[in-house]
């Protein structure tokens, strides 16, 4: 029977025979049909890439705002959008480890301060102009610029000096950086040609796929670039994206087919997505987390008793086990946890203390008015009854929550980072320096708590120069204690990214650095 079994898939593996007469096939062998769709996957995934079809995908953060531009991306739909048109100089693998793309080799100084990026001949745009070290530049020019409102601004700031020569871009840092590669492989940091300046959000790039429809909020269309420079990507010939925000209807668009993968399935409806038939949840789990953000220079959270009242009046393990059902775990008030190479795990954990937090809230001499938190379903999934976790929670503690809900179009426009008490959510990045670059150096334009700590800034650029691994640990875990017991952040837990996928789908590979592939399912999956 085994002979006849491998037979069979040796045929559909070849595209000779269909899945359905597959599964009758060797049903007639007595195999059941689950078991005959593990085969059918096996003996698909081992045939290698199948060129052609549409792949379809339903994700969450889909806004009318939304652009192409990729210094603004904020939310999901657009950071999948750049990994159609746009690529960055080294990319950063599922097992942590750098690959060259637009750089075709990386050299840096010994004392980790000068950086040389060789860029890689023989790519170009999607308007026909060659790639050069030029366009890197001027890429770089723009996001470092102080009036960009780049979400890599923060990163770029450490940079003393920048220049192309041939086909070579290099920079130089005010101080080391071993870390500095890392950096590059941003998702703002899509190289355009002339840098963007003249039309940053055309969607033009090097990528594998080139823009067809852009529909903001709505859908977006894209399709193979038949000039790509890479054979080993982008297989499938048009990729649309479709924004979905309601979790229910996304999990319907799986199901019924109108879709073939989904971002953030809700833990809650997990377990009963992964036996529908034809579909599979995968889970991973990284650096991403959902937190509760306040601005430290805005009443009342300018008050660090306020701010620590409200920190001990969260459940963390509740949130875990009721939000997260599991897919995810316990967070600390800081955006770092054991993902990172460098997290101190010796840092106490901080605990729900209802006396505690009653103490600091007393000592803060709050008015007793309601504080307000707002929130939305697209901030996280479960966003909405973790407010209400966090309502009750905080009211044993005689703290007065109020929940303010907020619309999904708009909120990542007009609520995140311009409120000062919100839900949100951070993908996580794949170093310490560049977690707390982006977020809490005093200069960042992503620095949505407002945290600006002059000693703090300087101790994060002194870590940035320490070559020696083990100081830089100890150096990174002050920084942390200094976010966990002085900044605005709540940080309750750290989630899976849970991603819904028919099985239609071929070659997924888990990343834990992003959902959906970290943002790369369309150029490394097949449709079967």
């Amino acid at each position: 029977m085994n002979d006849q079994i491998e037979f069979l898939k040796a045929r559909v593996g070849a595209g000779k025979m269909t899945r359905r007469e597959f599964v009758g096939r060797v049903g007639a062998l007595g195999v059941t049909a689950a078991a005959a769709n593990t085969m059918l996957a096996s003996a698909v995934q081992a045939a290698g890439p199948v060129k052609g079809g549409t792949l379809k995908i339903g994700s969450v953060g889909g806004e009318s705002t939304n652009s192409l531009d990729p210094a603004l991306a904020a939310s999901q739909v657009p950071f999948h959008n750049l990994y159609q048109f746009g690529e960055t100089l080294v990319n950063v693998e599922a097992d942590g480890s750098l690959q060259n793309r637009l750089a075709e080799v990386v050299e840096s100084t010994a004392d980790a301060k000068t950086w040389t990026f060789k860029i890689r001949s023989g790519v170009d745009f999607h308007n026909g102009k060659a790639l050069t070290a030029q366009d890197v530049l001027r890429t770089m020019e723009r996001h470092s610029n102080e009036e960009s409102k780049s979400g890599a601004l923060g990163i770029l700031r450490g940079i003393e000096s920048m220049k192309a020569e041939g086909d070579t871009f290099s920079l130089t840092l005010a101080t080391p950086n071993a870390d500095l590669p890392y950096l590059m492989a941003d998702y703002h940091l899509m190289i355009q040609p002339d840098g963007g300046f003249e039309n940053p959000a055309a969607g033009v790039g090097t990528g594998a796929y080139m823009l067809e429809v852009d529909e903001p909020g709505v859908r977006h269309l894209w399709k193979k670039n038949p000039n790509y420079w890479d054979s080993s990507l982008g297989h499938v010939d048009e990729v649309e994206i479709l924004a979905i925000n309601d979790s229910t209807a996304r999990m319907a668009a799986l199901q019924s087919g109108q879709v073939h993968v989904v971002n953030r399935v809700d833990p809650k409806v997990a377990g009963l997505l992964g036996r529908a038939p034809g579909i599979s949840v995968k889970n991973v789990g990284g650096p991403g987390h959902y937190v509760f953000i306040m601005h430290v220079d805005t009443a009342p959270f300018d008050n660090n008793d306020l701010r620590m009242a409200l920190k001990y009046a969260i459940n963390r393990q509740e949130m875990v086990d009721k939000i997260l059902r599991g897919y995810g775990s316990v967070g600390n008030d800081m955006p770092i946890n054991a993902s990172y190479p460098l997290f101190d795990e010796t840092i106490p954990q901080r605990e729900y203390d209802p006396e505690k937090a009653a103490a600091h809230y007393k000592a803060s001499g709050h008015d007793g008015s309601p504080i307000v938190l707002r929130v939305a379903d697209g901030a996280f999934p479960g966003a909405v009854d973790a407010a209400a976790l966090f309502q009750q929670s905080a009211k044993a503690a005689g703290i007065p929550l109020e929940i303010k809900r907020e619309p999904n179009d708009g909120y990542w426009s007009e609520v995140w980072n311009k409120q000062p008490f919100c839900a949100s959510y951070w993908g996580g990045r794949p170093v310490q320096d560049q977690m707390y670059s982006t977020a809490y150096l005093s200069t960042a334009d992503w620095n949505d708590t407002r945290f600006k700590n002059a000693d703090f800034d300087a101790k994060l650029l002194a870590a940035r120069a320490e070559l020696d691994t083990t100081k830089r640990k100890a150096m990174y875990s002050e920084l942390g204690m200094m976010v966990r017991d002085e900044g605005g952040l709540i940080c309750p837990m750290f989630n899976d990214y849970v991603d819904g996928v028919s099985d239609k789908v071929q070659g997924w590979i888990k990343d834990p650095t992003g959902d959906l592939m970290s943002g790369k399912v369309s150029q490394k999956v097949w449709l079967a």
